[in-house]
């Protein structure tokens, strides 16, 4: 190889796959290059012919190789994979686990956080995307499953209209705001409605972990459906090393029935972090607090179940228009104090100490 077909390739390099966020280079992507006194050629080979970061990468490497060769013309070819080269890429990601095996069992170095609440209507899910946002936000790779099949909103929350990319049995989930997410609405057209049986939500649940390609994760943020039902019983057989957030309101009524989601949380082996109450208060112009919905419902839950609240939320009608416009709004207004109270929420994940089940891994590519 000469040496500017070297520079070539060290530029490449810096062309980074969005959905696999690892270089072309790396992935085998890259083919037929040949550089000249007058031109730069080199052909992109393409997961699959729909690949919908295809302009993307296209004009990615036009750039890069432009401004290494400035004097020279840029020609890109744009292919697809064959089937062998797809499978020798399918085994490289899947690394040394069997094709529909669980990344996040015993031994996973993920962090894996169940946020679940005994009912509706508490802010679990807008709190779950704001988190899984401000931890990707600090460095963090993550990622995000929307278990609430009968009341999914993450995709609407998080602004995503597109669907996983499928290579054969292999999806690799869409990214908003540099968190991988999956969830049933992406698979639906429209508002359409999910009724399902016990064995068909399992088998969902199951699929969201072994069929999708996550990254090597640091955290995974699991959105719970409300309640004790049979979602809850399925992840806490497939993922036995996850640990829990109770989330509640101060009001009494949802205090009482948070406690059984916590106490589910315990029995299924999980090991809970600690409650947040949210919704906690209304700040007035001049900075008093008023208690809406009560006062003391957080601390009642963590009490009873023999845990810390360890965050408390404030009402915000900025929150609520973020996740309306699909902006989270530790993006779009990251001084407003629901936004400054989930950033404390998310040191305190950070600083959280691993289940003592937990090890260690250092999985790479290649």
């Amino acid at each position: 190889m000469s040496d500017n077909e070297q520079r070539a390739l060290l530029a490449l390099s810096k062309v980074i796959d969005p959905e696999l966020r690892f270089p072309i280079t790396e992935l085998d992507m890259v083919s037929g290059l040949l550089v000249t006194d007058d031109m730069v050629s080199v052909e992109i080979k393409l997961t699959v012919s729909h690949c919908p970061q295809a302009d993307y990468l296209e004009q990615s490497v036009r750039q890069v190789l432009a401004e290494e060769f400035t004097q020279t013309a840029v020609q890109v070819r744009m292919s697809v994979m064959s089937k062998d080269e797809l499978a020798a890429l399918k085994l490289k990601l899947r690394g040394d686990k069997p094709p529909r095996s669980n990344p996040f069992g015993p031994g996973t170095s993920t962090r894996v956080i169940l946020v679940g609440s005994g009912k509706g209507g508490v802010g679990k899910s807008t709190l779950t995307c704001n988190l899984a946002v401000e931890l990707s936000q600090k460095g963090f790779r993550v990622g995000l499953i929307d278990a609430d099949i009968f009341g999914f909103s993450i995709t609407n929350q998080l602004g995503i209209g597109s669907r996983p990319t499928r290579l054969d049995d292999l999806m690799l989930p869409p990214i908003a705001f540099g968190v991988q997410v999956i969830s049933i609405g992406m698979f639906l057209d429209g508002n359409e409605a999910v009724s399902w049986r016990g064995p068909m939500l399992h088998k969902a649940i199951e699929q969201f972990l072994t069929d999708v390609y996550w990254d090597d994760l640091d955290f995974l943020l699991i959105d719970m459906p409300p309640g004790t039902g049979d979602v809850a019983i399925s992840v806490g057989q497939l993922l036995p090393n996850a640990q829990a957030l109770v989330v509640t309101t101060p009001q009494q009524a949802a205090s009482i029935v948070a406690v059984r989601s916590g106490l589910a949380a315990k029995s299924a082996g999980h090991e809970i972090i600690g409650v947040v109450e949210n919704m906690s208060w209304l700040e007035n112009p001049d900075g008093s607090k008023n208690f809406l919905f009560g006062s003391g419902g957080g601390q009642a839950v963590a009490t009873t179940l023999g845990t810390s609240l360890i965050a408390q939320i404030p009402l915000s009608q900025e929150l609520s228009l973020a996740s309306d416009n699909g902006i989270p709004l530790i993006l779009s207004e990251p001084l407003d104090s629901s936004a400054s109270a989930i950033r404390e929420l998310a040191n305190k994940l950070v600083d959280t100490k691993l289940p003592k089940s937990n090890r260690t891994l250092n999985v790479k590519l290649g």
